[in-house]
């Protein structure tokens, strides 16, 4: 069992390049230092300083340890002051992961709003729509579009979000529009590219929640959802998007919707997080302004449950 010492200690002797100066910090001599050292490569079978007579750096292994190491001692930090102040007060480095797009266009508008409130939580977003992995990756926090499937991670829903179809009013005065999906057949269509064919229009058929996939076909087609907004904007055709890509566009008249009486799938949007997180106040808060953020767009605040991330 590696030690929280050793941990402090490798960290120290990163920071401050060389033994002697880690020796001072931790009131130690640096001989001891630099044996303790020798003892957590030993333990850890790698060498984790590259060593000269001048300086120390951190081999490829090193760099992948020390990463990890900070990442504990900031977190010992963190909960050491919370608990020495007997304070909910959030503090700290709050790193989340969501979609490129939903990042893009709900989360970080809304950043300098979060920032105003909690000044002293420093936020970190990374966008990106493969699986990610939070506790390996020294995650916070996740946010996700779609059903969940069975993990160790705590979820808390946000909202919702539906499929809108939609087409530039330029397109509608040249080509009419279509009263139900059967009639895309006759019409451009701009499509999200998988595996290099465009996904079909899905819609809920029936009472219950039967799925019907209409083939499409259009001049242009991509695998950026900002793209074929832009692509339905300029009149390429009708597009079938998150509403919450197309809000500001439908409200301004650049896209009008259309096949409103069709019923199409919602998707849910959840926080996702490791276990005991939720007692950190900087993820509390952030989860609640998240919930705030997506309430207009008909989210239920629900409670948490044990639950894991979406595939993709």
């Amino acid at each position: 069992m590696i030690s929280l010492a050793a941990i402090e200690l490798l960290v120290a002797t990163v920071e401050t390049g060389s033994f002697s100066r880690a020796a001072r910090r931790l009131g130690v001599t640096p001989s001891a230092v630099s044996r303790r050292v020798m003892r957590l490569e030993r333990e850890l079978g790698v060498a984790l300083l590259s060593r000269t007579t001048r300086s120390l750096r951190l081999t490829d292994d090193g760099q992948a340890f020390y990463a990890r190491c900070v990442r504990i001692v900031e977190e010992l930090g963190e909960a050491t002051e919370a608990i020495a102040r007997a304070s909910t007060k959030p503090v700290g480095l709050l790193r989340v992961d969501a979609p490129v797009t939903l990042g893009r266009e709900v989360i970080a508008p809304g950043l300098p709003r979060f920032s105003a409130r909690y000044p002293d939580v420093r936020v970190h977003l990374t966008l990106r729509d493969q699986h990610v992995d939070p506790v390996a990756e020294g995650l916070d926090l996740l946010v996700r579009i779609g059903q969940l499937g069975d993990s160790s991670l705590v979820a808390r829903r946000l909202g919702a979000s539906r499929i809108v179809h939609c087409a530039a009013p330029s397109y509608l005065a040249r080509r009419g529009a279509p009263k139900a999906p059967a009639d895309l057949a006759h019409h451009d269509c701009v499509g999200y590219l998988r595996d290099g064919r465009p996904d079909p229009f899905r819609f809920l058929t029936g009472d219950g929640d039967a799925v019907l996939d209409v083939p499409i076909s259009g001049p242009f087609h991509a695998n950026d959802a900002d793209v074929l907004k832009r692509l339905a904007i300029a009149g390429s055709g009708i597009v079938a998007m998150f509403d919450f890509l197309v809000k500001d566009a439908l409200a301004e008249g650049t896209l009008v919707t259309v096949l409103e009486g069709a019923r199409t799938m919602s998707w849910p949007i959840h926080a996702l997080y490791p276990k005991n997180r939720h007692l950190l106040p900087k993820v509390r808060v952030f989860v609640d302004f998240l919930a705030e953020i997506f309430a207009p767009s008909g989210a239920r605040r629900g409670g948490e449950r044990r639950r894991g991330a979406p595939r993709g």
